[in-house]
C-alpha cells in the first residue's frame, strides 16, 4: 500500500531543539492511534536560537509518514494545540505529499541498537539495506567544521562524522546522519517507506531527498 507524507502547518513561537520525544508524547496523548500504529514522525525544522531552542518559521511543518489508507486517522490533529516541554504549538491545515523516487536520500539521524562506533555502524547499516533488497552503499556524513593540525590532519578531538543524539526521559540515544546514493527508483521508494533502524516515531531512520 502507498505511503504518504502528511504536512501540517504549525503556529507557534519556539520549541526545544531536542524535541523528538516531547513531540511524540504530545501527539500520542492527543491522538492515541499514533502510539498503537506504525508511523514515522519527522522532527520539525526551524531557526536555531540560544539556550537549545528552535524558532518556528512559516516553513515549519509537522510531517507524519503514514499508510495512505490511514490518513483519515491523523486528520483530527488539525486544530489541536500541543505542549512541547511547555511550548505551545497549534497544528494547522494538512496537505498530503506522495513519496518521490530520488537517487540520493538522506536521514538526519539513524539509530541501530548496539552500534555506536562509526565503522561498525556503517557496516550494520549496509547489512540492513541488503535485508530490504537495497544494493546501494550507505555513507556517513562528514562534519563541516573539524579542528585540524598545521598539516591539515584532524586533531582527533572530534569525530569526523555527524553524530547526533535524542533524549528520552533523560537518557541519550546515539545515532549518525546517513546518506544513501545511487538508488534505483524502486530502491528509493522502498527505503523511504521502510526507513532504517529504530525509533521512527522519534524522527530516526526517516529518509528524505538529499538536497546537498
Amino acid at each position: 500500500m502507498p505511503i504518504t507524507d502528511i504536512h501540517f502547518m504549525l503556529q507557534g513561537n519556539r520549541i526545544p531543539v531536542d524535541h523528538a520525544y516531547h513531540l511524540y508524547s504530545a501527539l500520542s496523548e492527543t491522538l492515541p492511534w499514533i502510539h498503537r500504529n506504525n508511523v514515522g514522525i519527522q522532527t520539525v525544522s526551524g531557526i536555531l536560537e540560544g539556550e537549545r531552542s528552535l524558532m518556528l518559521t512559516e516553513k515549519s511543518r509537522l510531517i507524519i509518514r503514514v499508510n495512505s489508507e490511514d490518513i483519515v486517522h491523523i486528520l483530527p490533529l488539525a486544530g489541536k494545540t500541543l505542549s512541547l516541554h511547555g511550548n505551545k504549538v497549534t497544528i494547522g491545515i494538512p496537505s498530503p505529499k506522495m513519496l518521490i523516487p530520488t537517487a540520493n536520500l538522506y536521514s538526519r539521524i539513524v539509530i541501530i541498537k548496539g552500534f555506536m562506533n562509526p565503522d561498525d555502524f556503517l557496516k550494520a547499516a549496509g547489512r540492513h539495506l541488503q535485508e530490504i533488497n537495497i544494493n546501494a552503499i550507505p555513507s556517513l556524513v562528514e562534519q563541516q567544521h573539524i579542528a585540524e593540525t598545521n598539516e591539515g590532519k584532524p586533531t582527533g578531538t572530534k569525530s569526523p562524522y555527524l553524530r547526533r543524539t535524542i533524549n528520552i526521559k533523560g537518557k541519550k540515544i546515539v545515532g549518525f546522519a546517513l546518506r544513501v546514493n545511487n538508488l534505483t527508483a524502486e530502491e528509493s521508494i522502498t527505503l523511504q517507506e521502510k526507513g532504517l533502524g529504530g525509533r521512527r516515531k522519534l524522527g530516526c531512520g526517516i529518509f528524505i531527498p538529499d538536497r546537498r
